[in-house]
């Protein structure tokens, strides 16, 4: 009588360790689907510090020779005479994207987004709308008003506050273009500086209000490239994803 307890017992012990065996394979079964819809795998690596796979030079068929990879971030190094805009070979309609930029002393550059390369238009900016890349302690176009500062939506939209690291640092700035929900936002070195609108009459009327306002084809394409801008100064930019919304 006493065997048959002992061995039922056992029984008893197996079949128990055998379930949580199974619970715990059962378990990391879901954590390895969990992982792999984290939001992270969202994100679409558009530089990956080795290469300008996904990129040309605006109007251009290959990358112009003024832009270098040094360190796993594309630098620009200008060129007098030679238009050296980047562009992604790809379109987007909404979507974040986030990189990093490092700008030289008294420099200037920008990231445009909705530019669509047309050959009577010279300048991404003719179509792209930009948020400002800039050394705002010693370029004058800081002085000139908060909408030409850094982070700022170009001559549209201030930024709340300066939050820019001193030049030769690296600033991490991510850019919100949402159509569906008419909402553009910036998010610099962790701070949301500038919000706007993306397609309604409130967005006409900041434009009508700005530089742009007699620009035909500026900022009328929901949908376009990415690009980054030459205007003169060197300018590194590394660690460019997006995210598709």
């Amino acid at each position: 009588m006493k065997k048959i307890v002992f061995i039922g017992l056992c029984t008893l012990v197996f079949i128990g360790c055998k379930e949580k065996k199974e619970e715990k394979i059962l378990e990391a079964d879901l954590e390895v689907v969990q992982v792999s819809e984290t939001p992270d795998n969202e994100w679409k690596v558009l530089f990956d510090g080795t290469s300008f796979s996904g990129w040309k030079g605006y109007l251009m068929d290959s990358v112009p020779n003024s832009w270098k990879i040094e360190e796993g971030a594309m630098v620009f190094y200008p060129q007098e005479g030679e238009g050296a805009n980047l562009v992604s070979t790809a379109e987007y309609t909404d979507f974040v994207l986030s990189l990093e930029w490092k700008i030289s002393e008294g420099g200037n550059s920008g990231i445009f987004w909705g530019v669509v390369e047309d050959p009577n238009l010279e300048e991404p900016y003719e179509t792209g709308p930009e948020i400002q890349v800039l050394d705002n302690e010693k370029h004058p176009d800081a002085k000139a008003g908060t909408t030409h500062q850094a982070g700022a939506l170009y001559d549209m939209v201030a930024p709340s506050e300066d939050v820019t690291k001193p030049v030769g640092e690296w600033n991490l700035c991510e850019i919100t273009i949402n159509h569906k929900e008419n909402l553009g936002k910036v998010v610099l070195n962790g701070v949301e500086i500038v919000s706007f609108p993306t397609n309604d009459e409130a967005w006409d009327t900041m434009v009508g209000d700005s530089k742009f306002a007699d620009w035909k084809e500026f900022g009328k394409y929901k949908t376009g490239k990415i690009g980054l801008q030459d205007h003169g100064d060197m300018v590194s930019f590394r660690n460019i994803k997006i995210k598709e919304l």
